[in-house]
């Protein structure tokens, strides 16, 4: 096998690996929260309960705080180590909790590890991915999220007739398996290009490249164009005085719209009430006359199963009919379910209709679905395509802030909401899912197959007129440049290492 396609193979390894861990972190809580070997441990109420599982959104928000800056300083690959540390601390507390405090404490730790992973991860990834792989590679990132829960769901119900703590315990200790191995091949991958090109590391970054894309061989025509591409855009960034810090982002008005793209994702992830199901679906199915704790967990066992492969549907979908046509088909269709959530749990919720508690149930799973067909993939893949290199890690870290902030939100109000107003929570949340589709249908940018230095002049980034479009000149597409045998020819502007016609 060529060289590359193995470090493709590693690099979407680690994707897929940190996003199970991931998963496997918010459905086991879902899990727990059904066992009542773990719920009586603890002698959870509504507020505990509702503690224990918005804890982790604050560690995660409190690592928006630092962990880009970070990124850049220390380089991606040391902070995805480092990320990875933090998280198995957490771990660590959480399997050896005696009592409730400690059980939050390792949640906040856990948090700000897994905080730390989604800052780092998608940045890294979506410098080093080819552009041919950079959709694929970041939305497996997310998809695999489902493959987490769906274990989390499987071991959580394994666990479930053990008489001892163990019954929750053993699934948490079974979340550090899952990080070990998403890092473990990463000293066996580059660390980002465009990290080195900034550091000053050019021929680092040169090897980088080539080592992604061309077997190692850095005289390749599409190395160079691409390594050329990356310096134009970074020389232009440095003219311009862009900086690499939480300042920038508010620089400029090209720098704000960015920065509300990328966090209209964050939002949308967060507030669409998936996060009902994720973590409250036994309240959920309480509500929908679903009772029995066996029920429940074979329910959430089938459910993760049906999220990913929905997901799997949408991240097919990516680079045919591109982010904004898919995100918006998301929106409208889960929207419509989750009204009928609504309405069927108004109508059957106290009642012991079968066919109405099926009606809800099927509903839920229809809204998770495409939910997941289109949020899923575009969650970590969409915000750093928007932002160009200077702010990709601290806007990250923003991304990171505003997601979990509204997670705390959220999964602190939801279960509150459920017991007060039951039915007209799903409503109240659907005339708000209204507004996100409208904001996505008028504001949001495709970028489907551009490099990210193509993207930037979507944002008043380098003059496409000198530009150098890789893609276009892979594809034929380009009248001024052209691969020909093992050179480049240059009709407009110059590139590293290519003949001039």
């Amino acid at each position: 096998m060529a060289k590359s396609k193995i470090v493709l193979l590693f690099l979407l390894w680690s994707s897929s690996i940190m996003s199970t861990s991931l998963g496997y972190d918010s459905s086991m809580m879902s899990g727990l929260n059904i066992l009542p070997s773990y719920t009586d441990y603890f002698e959870l109420n509504t507020v505990t309960l509702a503690l224990q599982s918005a804890i982790s959104w604050a560690g995660c928000a409190v690592a928006g705080f630092f962990y880009g800056n970070l990124t850049d300083w220390i380089g991606r690959k040391k902070a995805i180590w480092i990320s990875a540390v933090i998280t198995l601390v957490g771990i660590i507390l959480q399997a050896c909790s005696q009592n409730i405090a400690m059980f939050v404490v390792a949640r906040f730790v856990v948090g700000v590890g897994n905080g730390a992973t989604f800052i780092c991860g998608p940045v890294y990834l979506a410098e080093v991915l080819p552009l041919k792989w950079r959709g694929v590679g970041l939305a497996v990132f997310m998809d695999f999220f489902y493959v987490g829960g769906l274990l989390s769901a499987g071991i959580t119900y394994g666990t479930a007739k053990i008489p001892s703590t163990w019954a929750w315990r053993l699934p948490s200790i079974m979340q550090g398996l899952f990080m070990i191995l998403a890092v473990i091949l990463l000293p066996f991958v580059p660390e980002s290009p465009r990290w080195l090109a900034y550091q000053g590391r050019h021929k680092d970054a040169l090897e980088a490249l080539a080592i992604t894309q061309s077997d190692g061989i850095v005289d390749d025509p599409v190395v160079l164009l691409t390594y050329q591409e990356i310096m134009d855009t970074l020389k232009t960034e440095v003219e311009t005085g862009q900086k690499t810090s939480y300042a920038d982002l508010f620089m400029s008005k090209q720098s704000m719209r960015r920065v509300m793209l990328a966090t209209s994702v964050a939002v949308i992830t967060m507030c669409s009430g998936n996060n009902i199901i994720t973590f409250y679906l036994g309240a959920m199915l309480d509500n929908a006359g679903v009772t029995d704790t066996t029920t429940q967990l074979q329910i959430n066992i089938v459910l993760n199963a049906w999220c990913l492969v929905l997901a799997m549907l949408g991240t097919a979908l990516l680079d045919k009919i591109g982010r904004r046509p898919l995100a918006i088909y998301s929106s409208a269709l889960m929207t419509i379910f989750l009204f009928l959530v609504g309405a069927l749990t108004k109508v059957y919720g106290e009642g012991d209709d079968t066919s109405g508690i099926y009606g809800t149930v099927a509903c839920i799973f229809l809204f998770q679905g495409f939910y997941s067909m289109g949020w899923t993939p575009l969650a970590m893949l969409y915000p750093p395509e928007v932002l160009n290199y200077s702010i990709r890690s601290v806007g990250m870290g923003i991304y990171t802030f505003l997601a979990n902030g509204f997670g705390v939100l959220v999964t602190m109000a939801f279960p509150i909401a459920l017991e007060v107003i039951g039915w007209k929570t799903y409503m109240i949340n659907g005339a708000w899912d209204v507004l996100q589709l409208l904001y996505v249908i008028l504001c949001w940018v495709e970028t489907k197959g551009k490099t990210l230095e193509e993207i930037d002049e979507l944002f008043g980034g380098p003059s496409a007129a000198n530009a150098i479009h890789v893609q276009d000149v892979i594809e034929g597409r380009d009248p001024g440049l052209a691969i020909k045998g093992d050179g480049v020819v240059v009709t407009k502007g110059t590139s590293m290492g290519a003949e001039e016609a």
